[in-house]
């Protein structure tokens, strides 16, 4: 089964880079599912592969001038601290059993897996739908400013990277492009950079108390920035639009399945 992991961490890195986003919302499921960990555990490893992972894609973003880091910073300075406070106060808080319905526990594990379920389920239908609203996207004029909005948006994130491990870029793109009036590829770009402060600053300050399997940490680590590198190449040949929208189906399929599996179980 880890033969077939790091296989599904190295597609990871290829969503990244040919489409720009979405892969790191199966992080966790094929760290599960494929690896062996525990949720918990899982939530924290995936916070080292996707911030590394989008930490690659953020050099491209430099160097093709599509990467507001003023606004990056604005978001991160707000999400950044929900991360650390969600992982180093909130999370030790919650109980293994959190409340039972008959003979049926639901356990922190159960509800994690099932908060991402419906997280995928949110992040497939907006991949799927996404190339109706790209022309509009595209169209908006370039304002960066702070408000309620921003600080919301970004606490949100934080808050989702906090307890899932997962970027969260579905919800922080639209946001860039509508709230804060990025263009579309500026916009992805700046997520990036946002991803990847909140990421491996979360995973920094969560990681002093736990035992680290390094060696598997950093093997799936390198094969999904090796993906991620071979999507950007692969990425300038061809047309991202229907690998989005099947991957988009996938992780719908994906989200759907591990539903099944967690109430099975």
């Amino acid at each position: 089964m880890e033969i077939i992991g790091y296989v599904a961490a190295t597609l990871i890195g290829l969503s990244l880079g040919l489409i720009g986003g979405g892969g790191s919302i199966l992080t966790v499921p094929v760290l599960v599912y494929l690896f062996g960990l525990d949720a918990a555990e899982a939530t924290l490893y995936s916070l080292m592969v996707v911030g590394t992972t989008s930490l690659t894609g953020v050099f491209g973003a430099y160097k093709r001038g599509q990467l507001d880091v003023r606004m990056s910073l604005m978001y991160a300075a707000v999400s950044v601290l929900v991360v650390v406070i969600t992982r180093r106060l909130l999370l030790p808080l919650v109980p293994d059993e959190l409340f039972t319905i008959g003979s049926f526990a639901v356990t922190k594990g159960f509800a994690t897996m099932m908060l991402l379920a419906v997280l995928m389920l949110l992040s497939a239908v907006s991949m799927i739908r996404k190339k109706q609203t790209d022309a509009t996207l595209a169209s908006a004029p370039i304002t960066t400013r702070i408000n309620r909005q921003l600080v919301g948006n970004a606490a949100l994130i934080g808050l989702i990277t906090g307890l899932l491990g997962a970027g969260g870029g579905f919800l922080l793109i639209p946001a860039l492009v509508f709230v804060q009036q990025l263009p579309m590829k500026k916009a992805v770009g700046t997520s990036l950079l946002i991803i990847t402060l909140n990421s491996l600053i979360g995973f920094a300050a969560d990681a002093a108390g736990h035992t680290l399997n390094w060696s598997l940490l950093l093997g799936i680590t390198a094969m999904a920035i090796l993906g991620i590198i071979a999507g950007g190449r692969l990425g300038r040949k061809i047309s991202s639009a229907p690998l989005q929208k099947a991957f988009g189906w996938f992780v719908l399929v994906m989200g759907c399945y591990i539903i099944f599996l967690e109430v099975a179980k």
